[in-house]
């Protein structure tokens, strides 16, 4: 198993977080979301870390933003 996190812009309510958590846990080889709304910061733990191209797009699919560097 392997954690990585990630920050995600845009959310500002428990309806985020519960949107970002869905579509995120939908990744295959995803196991856990956790999502701190306060920083945006999103930590997924998985089999193998999720490609940033397949998170960027659950959380786009979420309606919010993944911020890369």
């Amino acid at each position: 198993m392997s954690t990585t996190v990630w920050t995600v812009q845009g959310m500002t309510c428990a309806h985020c977080v519960a949107a970002v958590t869905e579509e995120v846990s939908g990744i295959p080889g995803v196991s856990d979301v956790d999502v701190d709304l306060e920083s945006g910061q999103v930590t997924v733990t998985a089999e193998s870390d999720p490609t940033t191209a397949a998170v960027a797009a659950a959380v786009d699919e979420a309606g919010y933003t993944l911020v890369t560097a």
